[in-house]
């Protein structure tokens, strides 16, 4: 376990842009182009509508980003550090990364360019990798059984951290997945909520990226030239029905553009009358009024 102390960026921004206050550390390198700042803008008006929707913000709150590695969760702390050297989100930011234990993970990537860009951090390090290749056959997708161990692990160092939420990096499509993943496989209908309570009821979880787009998110990824980390473990293993259902969303996408974000607007547009559960609308109850 290692806690790094980094001072808060607001006070101490390096050297370049930073020091005319003009952008956050992770921001000094990236491009000055037109592109480049219509998808920053996109992004920064994607995420702070989502925490307007969500009601996520309590000022004074501290939040545990979790930060795998990854295009999406480099891309929500930089947009969360952004609005935060703006002004515009005023909690507390520390970043959390779960070593697993994976075999060849480099594990002088992330604490080392946190500590270069002032970011509050922590380094956990539990061999959840050893458990999952063990309980699980080789023919079998380990994500379920990783994700229920690494999450229980962030919910402990986020209590230990004195944080009231965990943040996550999903975004648009990871949403869009699980609806569909729980559509045809689960028999029901749901999704990843941008906003959840958890079993204990002493913390929230976040997903600010609900309403981004994959896409943009790799673009902003590459643009930033953030140090991504693959998964050798879940990222390794093919046939995953998530894949499948992210290739299906790629082709209506293809076919009928503009279709991801008429779902996610559904998603928020729900009629129980035109639905079948029964326990959200009492279909008992309804009949002609006599005269």
């Amino acid at each position: 376990m290692t806690l790094s102390l980094a001072p808060d960026p607001v006070s101490a921004p390096p050297a370049s842009e930073a020091e005319e206050g003009v952008c956050h550390p992770m921001f000094r390198s990236a491009p000055s182009s037109v592109e480049f700042n219509k998808l920053r803008k996109r992004l920064l008006r994607d995420t702070r509508q989502a925490l307007e929707d969500f009601a996520m913000v309590r000022p004074g709150e501290r939040w545990l980003v979790a930060l795998s590695g990854g295009k999406d969760s480099y891309g929500l702390l930089a947009l969360l550090l952004d609005m935060k050297w703006r002004g515009l989100l005023p909690v507390e930011l520390v970043a959390c990364n779960l070593d697993q234990g994976q075999p060849n993970f480099p594990k002088h990537i992330l604490p080392d360019y946190l500590r270069a860009n002032g970011v509050p951090h922590r380094i956990e390090y539990q061999d959840t990798y050893s458990v999952v290749t063990d309980k699980i056959p080789e023919n079998r997708t380990y994500c379920s059984l990783c994700s229920r161990l690494r999450r229980g692990h962030l919910y402990r160092v986020a209590r230990e951290e004195g944080c009231s939420a965990l943040v996550l990096g999903h975004h648009r499509e990871d949403i869009l997945e699980t609806f569909f993943l729980n559509l045809f496989h689960g028999g029901r209908l749901a999704a990843m909520p941008p906003k959840l309570m958890n079993d204990e009821g002493d913390m929230t979880v976040l997903r600010p990226l609900a309403y981004c787009a994959e896409a943009d998110l790799a673009r902003f990824a590459e643009a930033m030239t953030f140090p991504i980390i693959p998964c050798d473990l879940c990222g390794s293993q093919d046939g995953l029905q998530r894949n499948a259902m992210k290739a299906m969303l790629l082709d209506i996408e293809r076919r009928m553009p503009g279709r991801k974000d008429t779902m996610i607007r559904a998603l928020a547009n729900v009629r129980p009358s035109h639905l079948l559960d029964r326990d959200l609308f009492d279909f008992a109850a309804l009949g002609i009024t006599p005269a």
